[in-house]
């Protein structure tokens, strides 16, 4: 495991716990849903580009790369779909799809460590 995977589970399970709570209390979306679900991107962000990075500098990925680099785009765009979906519906299960974001990319990040290493 490295960084990056540390950095989306912490960012991941605080936004989903933060978008979980907001829907157990009946709130719709809100800035704070709704940033901690951007903070999630902003990790996958960073984690693309450590990856681009990495690759350019001549590290090798052991599994097969198309696949890793599949998860990280569908990570992207996980987020921001999820965004969408709470601007449209202003409703507290939102708050639940946004939450289900953060555990995802969480998986996600795993499984990228596994097809990495």
């Amino acid at each position: 495991m490295d960084g990056y995977f540390y950095a989306v589970l912490v960012v991941g399970l605080l936004s989903t716990i933060i978008c979980v709570v907001a829907g157990i209390m009946k709130k719709a979306p809100n800035d704070v849903t709704i940033l901690s679900v951007a903070a999630v991107e902003l990790v996958l962000l960073v984690y693309l580009v450590g990856s681009i990075i990495r690759v350019a500098m001549g590290e090798k990925i052991a599994g097969e790369p198309w696949e890793f680099w599949g998860y990280i785009i569908t990570a992207l765009i996980l987020p921001v779909v999820a965004v969408y979906w709470s601007i449209l519906e202003r409703t507290r299960w939102s708050n639940f799809v946004m939450g289900a974001v953060g555990v995802t990319a969480l998986v996600m990040a795993a499984r990228m460590n596994q097809i990495w290493y």
